[in-house]
């Protein structure tokens, strides 16, 4: 009868998971969801900002056919009348739900998170969404401040809570009457955390004492980095404590001091959404519906955390453009549970420490692009069409292959003819992940991380494979959506077995004609 679908997705999360290798985050709720899950460690998202990565995903196409790039334009009106994968299961007698963000609310989703289209009611807000950016941060003095480190006591906050954890608790009432009603639902359910200011209950930073906080392994501008690849972090600087800190423009560096309360706070509010997460599968366990609930968790795109001497997503980095991507899928990552069996036993993340691992790794390079298509598969839906080379016009196609295929682990492995046939770059690797990054110039500029449609001028492609990363900054003009690839500003590849933190850029002394083709191609 089809499985129901649970689609968790975060913002602005960065793969420290634990279930990711990283050793210091401590996050057993979602670590647990891994060990039931085949976990993709190789993901990336096709722009690393908020709204062109999820109408992206969400309609299975890339930026340069949903023509969004930045917030501004609703891709139904502007672009084309794309089909979303809610809308595709809600067609298909799902009833589909939002909570929290899954669109990016605004102009990007028609001021309405894209309903009546996508879903079956009217998608939910947290009321305390809006006092994300106010004043809600106590400062050393006993004033309030809108701060970037802001750990708060959440009963004195506006209503005596926090955005995410009514997302939390609406989505269990949702549960609760599909369980009633026996509907066959699509869920999505948008957590706003790790997403900047970086407020969550103070409790989690004793999780992290400070001593145990490093910097980024590279925490300055590696010297071959072209300009234009370079992210000003515009947004943390408008914060009242980093704007105390008076640092320059646009390449700062903020003191180390503030570097690790920044990464503390970061990790702080993992371990806050850990927790949520944690309560929504138990309360899957607790309506008994584990058992026939597909879950997919990722995230919109990462976050740097002053690697490269960069502060928050805009670039095409892997720091800012790879996401975790797990999927558990009952009877097909795990063995369904026996009858009344727990699968998701809430974890509390302050006295947990398990060390699970992933039912099943996947290396494969794999996009966010993919989802529909994936979902759809998953689902026991017939899988939309790839969409053909201009697709404007189309209602119902896809940019992204299913990855299903992959979850079989023999399917996973990397051929050797898939290696490289020479030093530099023309592999024959068939899995590549596209990622595009707008600039509005040359140089950084206080537009640079999010410039508008208008003011764009050159466009980053890059192009991800298992042994390199390659960009290429052409010139673009907004007026016609075009990209001219004879009109190279810059370029950056950079190779995943030496240089695992992409700060040594061999663009200029390789034949790179190849990494170039590819990213034509």
């Amino acid at each position: 009868d089809g499985m129901n679908v649970l689609f968790i997705v975060v913002d602005d999360l960065r793969p420290v998971l634990g279930c990711y290798g990283d050793k210091l985050v401590k996050s057993p709720n979602i670590d647990q969801l891994a060990s039931q899950s085949i976990v993709f460690s190789n993901a990336y998202a096709q722009q690393a900002v908020c709204a062109p990565s999820r109408v992206s995903f969400l309609t299975g196409r890339r930026p340069d056919t949903t023509r969004l790039y930045d917030f501004y334009s609703y891709w139904r009106v502007h672009a084309g009348n794309y089909s979303t994968m809610p809308q595709y299961f809600k067609e298909n007698g799902y009833v589909t739900l939002s909570v929290g963000k899954v669109f990016h609310p605004g102009v990007s989703s028609n001021y309405s998170d894209d309903y009546p289209y996508s879903w079956s009611s009217p998608p939910f807000h947290p009321s305390t969404e809006k006092y994300e950016n106010d004043k809600t941060c106590r400062g050393k003095d006993g004033k309030l401040y809108a701060n970037l480190v802001c750990p708060v006591d959440v009963t004195e906050m506006p209503s005596g809570t926090l955005p995410d954890i009514q997302s939390t608790e609406e989505a269990i009432r949702l549960l609760n009457i599909m369980k009633t009603n026996k509907q066959k639902f699509f869920l999505a359910v948008g957590y706003h955390k790790p997403h900047i200011p970086l407020r969550y209950p103070q409790e989690f930073l004793k999780l992290y004492p400070l001593e145990n906080i490093t910097l980024a392994p590279d925490p300055w501008v590696p010297e071959k980095l072209p300009s234009v690849a370079y992210n000003p972090w515009t947004d943390i600087r408008q914060r009242d404590d980093v704007k105390a800190l008076n640092v320059s423009f646009p390449y700062g560096p903020l003191p180390d001091d503030f570097q690790r309360q920044i990464r503390q706070s970061y990790y702080a509010a993992v371990s806050y959404l850990d927790m949520q997460v944690g309560l929504l599968l138990s309360a899957l366990d607790d309506v008994g519906l584990s058992n026939s609930t597909i879950v997919v968790f990722t995230a919109d795109h990462g976050w740097s955390l002053g690697e490269h001497g960069e502060w928050a997503k805009y670039s095409n980095f892997d720091v800012a453009t790879r996401v975790p991507l797990m999927f558990y899928v009952p009877g097909m990552t795990t063995s369904s549970a026996s009858q009344g069996e727990r699968v998701f036993p809430y974890l509390d993340p302050f006295s947990h420490v398990l060390g699970l691992v992933p039912q099943g790794r996947r290396k494969k390079v794999v996009e966010l692009v993919s989802l529909f298509s994936t979902l759809a598969e998953l689902a026991g839906l017939q899988v939309p069409p790839v969409c053909p080379e201009t697709s404007f016009d189309v209602a119902l196609c896809t940019e992204g292959a299913s990855i299903v295929r992959y979850f079989n682990a023999s399917e996973d492995k990397v051929k050797e003819e898939d290696k490289h046939d020479d030093t530099y770059g023309c592999f024959n690797e068939e899995r590549v992940a596209f990622s595009q990054y707008p600039r509005p110039a040359d140089t950084p500029q206080w537009n640079s991380d999010k410039p508008k449609l208008k003011d764009i001028r050159i466009m980053g492609y890059s192009m991800r494979t298992i042994d390199y990363r390659c960009t290429v900054w052409v010139q673009f003009n907004p007026d016609n959506f075009s990209a001219n690839f004879q009109d190279v500003h810059a370029g950056e590849l950079y190779m995943v077995e030496t240089d695992p933190n992409q700060d040594y850029n061999i663009y200029n002394n390789t034949l790179h004609g190849c990494c170039f083709k590819k990213v034509l191609g």
